[in-house]
């Protein structure tokens, strides 16, 4: 019985009874770092399994009011998870039962889905494929009956900087000359042996590791998100996506693409903003290539948006729409 009793008995509810100390809306009201299981179709129609950490957010309009309703939150965000994968439409259906939840006390609702997408892709070259890990964030707000959508994602590139490739070409030149200037006529063979020579080759450019992050503002009506089209855009725009799987062949081929495409982080940015602008589907976009330079101890940075009334804004930091500064 006693039990039941302490099932069956009244409970203070604070947030309901008691007035706020200070009185005032606002904008943002939720929890974050809520850690659920998540799953989404690939483009082959197949469910991937991931790991996500969820922010759920809505707004309180009543100044009067103490609080919202934190554990319908989550618990209409747990239900919505386990019944169905992650798409917009899901989003969307989750934003509604949060507003409906909070009758009179909200009209806005955010969700952010954080998570790692995983995928194969095949090697340059060799017969192999590998898996490659993106980092995905998928951002829904409903007001009213107005719903948007927001993808966000990272690339991972090579960048071979151009005044270095420059500046290595002239050294490799001035050797030539000075193993081969007192010579009226050099040989083919003995050229072809140069070539292939530390002694001849005495300086590469330097090379590294750079990230392309981006966030876009979707036409909310697909019924998956385009995420591994994106990718795919990216990754053709700039040429170099790092690689899972290397054997020889496929590390050659990865060189002759980093030669032919020399990038500053200037290039980079260009290149992927020409991209973005070729695919109607992205109404708005935030990108910043980073370069975590080889050669400074600080890294080479571009920051683009499309440049939409409204949109995006080129901040310091993460990316901010005009329009939305509440995000």
């Amino acid at each position: 019985m006693k039990t039941i009793d302490n099932v069956l008995r009244q409970m203070p509810d604070i947030a309901n009874e008691a007035l706020p100390e200070v009185a005032g809306q606002l904008e943002w009201v939720g929890m974050n770092e809520i850690e659920v299981p998540v799953r989404i179709e690939d483009d082959a129609g197949n469910l991937i399994q991931s790991t996500a950490i969820v922010t759920a957010y809505v707004n309180l309009v009543d100044p009067d009011v103490r609080g919202i309703h934190m554990s319908r939150l989550y618990l209409h965000l747990d239900q919505a998870f386990a019944d169905r994968p992650l798409t917009p439409c899901a989003l969307r259906q989750i934003l509604r039962s949060f507003l409906d939840s909070h009758e009179g006390l909200s009209d806005r609702a955010l969700i952010r889905v954080d998570f790692d997408y995983v995928v194969r892709r095949k090697a340059l070259t060799s017969d192999n494929e590998g898996w490659r890990r993106y980092p995905v964030s998928m951002i829904g707000i409903l007001e009213g009956q107005e719903f948007s959508l927001e993808m966000g994602l990272e690339v991972l590139y090579s960048s071979t900087c151009p005044c270095s490739a420059a500046l290595a070409r002239q050294l490799i030149q001035e050797q030539f000359e000075k193993d081969f200037s007192g010579d009226e006529a050099v040989s083919f063979r003995r050229v072809h042996e140069w070539l292939g020579s530390e002694s001849g080759i005495v300086a590469t450019p330097h090379s590294q590791r750079s990230a392309a992050e981006l966030r876009v503002r979707l036409l909310p009506t697909f019924t998956m998100f385009p995420i591994v089209e994106l990718i795919d855009l990216v990754e053709g725009a700039l040429k170099t996506p790092v690689q899972a799987t290397v054997k020889r062949e496929d590390e050659q081929e990865f060189a002759l693409l980093n030669g032919s495409n020399l990038m500053f982080c200037e290039d980079s940015g260009r290149r992927i903003k020409t991209a973005l602008n070729s695919d109607e589907r992205i109404l708005d976009y935030w990108a910043r290539c980073t370069h975590y330079e080889s050669l400074h101890p600080h890294n080479a940075v571009s920051v683009i948006t499309k440049d939409v009334e409204g949109g995006y804004v080129a901040g310091a930091g993460a990316p901010v729409r005009v329009d939305n500064k509440r995000d």
